[in-house]
């Protein structure tokens, strides 16, 4: 049977690619130029490898020590968020019926409607008297700063898990706690997995936080340590591009781990 083609849907799709493809081929072809080669067209094919903007990126940017600061931030932030933001939210999904929690929820929710730039003063102002204008406040921050959207998306996931499967709980005699930790919180692995690339992409690639927040240069992530090839007349951008590069492998090692967990955990979901 001959099967049509759907030529709007094809065009649609390849000219989406394009557009993804695109940039990562300039940042792919800048990175390997030297300034003479970009500075003759800035679109065409390196003509040499120049595998030593790499060596310098890394040397200019003290790049080890950033990537550190910056997987420890992540790592520390994504894990207590999953944690408690997945038990407030199991607080709130579970007591919706009651006022306290209902407008616990409504409060939560419209903290998302608030743009960063309003509180950013006052952020600045409370952390730098509390002396917490280092890693553990910016880690903290992270964990406030994502709960509006995570509890926004995990209440919505949670209310749908029948009751059933916690009453049963309830009648082998598991506490509340143990019943989230043994029942509710394994089946919030795909919606998990969600929050997981968000909350580490968002993290990873913040510039106006640690901007802002951090005093010390020695606790500078990626994104800050990266600012040192724009000068005031001029930028460097074939290191900045070798180093953009660099500092997108560990996420793009995160994405792809963490896809293949959000595949699996709807696929259960569909056969159960």
């Amino acid at each position: 049977m001959r099967k049509n083609t759907n030529w709007l849907a094809t065009a649609l799709i390849a000219l989406g690619s394009i557009l993804i493809l695109f940039p990562l081929y300039m940042t792919v072809g800048i990175a390997l130029k030297n300034p003479e080669e970009m500075a003759q067209s800035i679109f065409s094919l390196p003509t040499g490898l120049h595998f030593e903007n790499f060596s310098n990126a890394i040397k200019a940017t003290d790049f080890f020590h950033a990537l550190q600061n910056s997987a420890v931030i992540t790592i520390v932030s994504v894990g207590f968020i999953l944690l408690t933001n997945s038990l407030v939210s199991y607080a709130i999904a579970r007591n919706m019926n009651r006022r306290f929690f209902k407008l616990l929820y409504l409060y939560f929710v419209s903290a998302m409607f608030i743009p960063f730039q309003i509180i950013m003063l006052p952020v600045v102002k409370v952390t730098t008297d509390l002396g917490m204008n280092n890693i553990p406040g910016l880690i903290l921050l992270y964990i406030v700063y994502g709960l509006p959207f995570n509890v926004f998306v995990y209440v919505g996931y949670i209310r749908s898990i029948p009751l059933e499967l916690e009453e049963a709980a309830t009648v082998d005699g598991t506490s509340t706690w143990g019943t989230f930790w043994k029942i509710i919180f394994p089946l919030l692995g795909p919606i998990s997995a969600t929050i997981i690339i968000l909350s580490s992409l968002s993290t990873w690639n913040d510039f106006l936080l640690p901007l802002i927040l951090l005093a010390d240069p020695s606790q500078y992530t990626l994104p800050l340590v990266q600012y040192v090839f724009q000068g005031q007349f001029s930028t460097d951008f074939n290191l900045a591009f070798a180093s953009y590069l660099l500092a997108l492998l560990p996420m793009v090692v995160v994405y792809l781990s963490a896809q293949k967990w959000i595949i699996s955990g709807i696929t259960q979901g569909a056969i159960k």
